[in-house]
């Protein structure tokens, strides 16, 4: 860390910064040029805070040197992290698609639900068995039993599972029922004591973005499950809440390329989420992978109108296939592979949906 002085600082107030470096265990270094005088920090930075110095007297500011979220971060591994969930790899050359249904209703319709993933060629599929949401009297999931439907389901098609936990007590229940990856939602991304509980277990997690959180505050998420142990960590941009209200969120595409630059995580993107209706997903869907997103995260219901849980932006099986088809297309033009490869029957279905799609 260094501490910046301000011009025509006293050496009393030059020394009582120094004092305060080393009662913390560091070493000193003061670099005294013509107007300011820079006091630096030799030692773990993350230890000290900018905020206790920049109240003292004859400081202008102070600030970190290294990235507060450093296991994350390029500075610790300057390669890119692969995370496998079952026999699926994130991170890679191939782009990964997870789908499947927003929530957990039946056994008959998650039975639709895992044909109609893999059909469309998703190699993994997701299902919300605990639901958070906004009202206290929608549906709020069937809970471990919802784990047991989703396991059920999605082993017949043999896809690993992605799904939502809220709650750092039901670890134990999400690891015995075999869930392959748990995700942590936008609501949850502070959820510091969850976050540090999934940190200290081997099973993927799957990082949400705070729908009001910025990047640093994302990767600082992150940080809290590393600094646990788990390193198994894929990053999901949802989309973000801004002014505007004519869609349901905002999907920062640029956080893609930005957050691969600062860390070695994978960066999926969840397009379902980020605009709320399913004409939107294709485009969005398009967008992220030819931004670079090492995967997506879809919604997919076999009958998208009986839904019971954000009908509005679910494909149906269809439309997922014809999507997929697409979105081949573009990751081969950006140089990857799209790792899921679709029933070649839907060729002719993704040409006929392609307007509606588009």
């Amino acid at each position: 860390m260094i501490v910046v002085m301000e011009p025509g600082a006293s050496r009393a107030a030059v020394e009582a910064v120094e004092a305060r470096i080393r009662a913390a265990g560091h070493g000193v270094h003061v670099s005294r040029g013509a107007e300011r005088t820079i006091v630096g920090a030799i030692g773990d930075e993350r230890r000290l805070e900018p905020e206790r110095f920049e109240a003292m007297p004859g400081v202008e500011r102070a600030m970190h040197v290294v990235k507060p979220y450093r296991l994350v971060s390029r500075e610790c591994r300057a390669g890119r992290t692969v995370v496998r969930i079952g026999g699926a790899a994130i991170g890679g050359d191939e782009v990964q698609v997870i789908a499947g249904p927003c929530s957990v209703e039946t056994d008959a319709q998650m039975a639709s639900a895992a044909e109609a993933v893999a059909r469309g060629g998703a190699r993994l599929m997701r299902g919300g068995a605990f639901k958070p949401r906004t009202s206290p009297y929608a549906f709020q999931g069937h809970g471990v039993e919802g784990l047991r439907m989703l396991k059920r389901a999605a082993s017949v098609r043999g896809l690993p599972v992605v799904t939502e936990i809220m709650d750092a007590r039901m670890l134990d229940a999400f690891l015995a029922e075999g869930v392959d990856a748990v995700q942590i939602g936008t609501r949850n991304m502070q959820n510091f004591e969850l976050l540090k509980a999934v940190g200290r277990v081997d099973v993927p997690v799957v990082l949400k973005r705070g729908m009001s959180a910025t990047i640093a505050e994302w990767l600082m998420a992150a940080e809290y499950v590393a600094a646990g142990g788990n390193h198994r960590i894929v990053l999901c941009e949802r989309g973000i809440r801004t002014f505007e209200t004519a869609y349901r969120n905002v999907l920062d595409v640029t956080a893609i390329p930005f957050v691969q630059r600062e860390s070695h995580l994978p960066v999926i993107v969840d397009p379902s989420h980020a605009g709320g209706k399913a004409w939107m997903v294709g485009a969005l869907a398009c967008a992220a992978v030819a931004g670079g997103a090492d995967g997506l995260l879809v919604e997919v219901h076999p009958r998208p109108a009986e839904a019971w849980c954000d009908a509005d932006q679910a494909l149906a099986p269809d439309e997922f296939g014809a999507l997929t088809t697409r979105l081949a297309a573009v990751a081969a033009a950006t140089g990857r592979r799209l790792a899921a490869a679709p029933d070649p029957a839907l060729a002719s279905i993704a040409r006929e949906l392609e307007p509606a799609l588009s």
